[in-house]
């Protein structure tokens, strides 16, 4: 998802879009007239109060449920947060990533090059989300969009142009999620299913908020997550001289955020991470098995 990425290593979630910050309208009205006359109630409105954050994002490196795609990674996205009642709200977003340069080998003369690889993505999500009272429960569909193809590109040649997972240029997905506050903490769960592979992944998250100042708080995270038929490069019984495995864990991902309130609607969040590659991931990936990286993300909410 990468779509509402916290970042896009937090930034996978697996909880639906919500409004950082709810724009309630106000009408103003003249002094009350002595005696008025009856004024008829009017129906409230479908769209009573409509959020919206736009997030810009850098990443020392991009990894997506344990996959690694590219370093120096850009992202851009926006979500927008509709209530329809009290309970049940729609929500809609979009996301563009890019890599500003990502070292790699040449496939063709084995030396290291920073100017042949190329990694964008663009995604685009619709949800609905529902407040249990104990929790949010989310349905939602999201399109990921590849133009390099899923595995990038060298020199505009896909690196997996044979791959009928590895080399595509777009999938879809439907999820399911689930968020319930415990405290200062938070505990996330999720399935979503593939359409174009016909894969599932399942994934667990928590964070936990430590206020540190009226500005200032600190925010661990881990995430981790089982895959069955989900990206493992199927089209042989290796991948790069590896046994492949169709189904197993991904990762295991600790984070530390600390958000700084910047102003009412502003928020910067600096963070660090270390990701573990499980049976799923570490044969694939062209990073080490445990890597520590970071990035930082501007939040505007209105």
């Amino acid at each position: 998802m990468k779509l509402n990425r916290l970042n896009s290593i937090m930034a996978k979630s697996v909880a639906t879009i919500a409004a950082c910050a709810a724009l309630n309208a106000t009408a103003g009205t003249a002094p009350a007239a002595k005696n008025p006359a009856p004024l008829e109630t009017a129906p409230a409105a479908l769209f009573g109060s409509i959020g919206a954050t736009l997030d810009v994002a850098y990443d020392t490196r991009y990894y997506f449920r344990g996959l690694w795609f590219a370093d120096n990674i850009v992202t851009a996205a926006l979500n927008v947060a509709v209530p329809l009642t009290d309970k049940l709200t729609w929500g809609v977003g979009a996301a563009y990533i890019s890599t500003i340069e990502t070292p790699a080998i040449n496939p063709a003369t084995g030396t290291k090059s920073r100017n042949g690889f190329d990694y964008s993505e663009f995604d685009l999500l619709t949800s609905l989300s529902y407040d249990l009272g104990w929790g949010k429960l989310g349905a939602q569909y999201q399109y990921y969009g590849y133009p390099d193809s899923y595995s990038g590109s060298f020199n505009g040649v896909s690196n997996a142009p044979n791959d009928s997972e590895l080399g595509i240029t777009g999938a879809s997905e439907l999820g399911v999620t689930l968020a319930v506050p415990v405290g200062a903490a938070n505990v996330y769960f999720g399935y979503f299913y593939d359409l174009r592979v016909n894969g599932s992944y399942f994934q667990i998250a928590a964070d936990y908020t430590i206020p540190v100042t009226d500005w200032l708080s600190i925010v661990p995270s881990v995430q981790t997550g089982y895959g069955i038929d989900y990206y493992t490069g199927t089209n042989g019984p290796t991948f790069a001289g590896v046994a492949t495995q169709s189904s197993g864990f991904t990762h295991t991902l600790f984070s530390i955020a600390a958000p700084i309130k910047l102003t009412k609607s502003a928020t910067l969040t600096p963070y660090t991470a270390w990701n573990f590659a499980w049976q799923t991931r570490n044969y694939m990936n062209a990073t080490a098995d445990n890597e520590i990286f970071g990035g930082v993300k501007m939040s505007l909410a209105f």
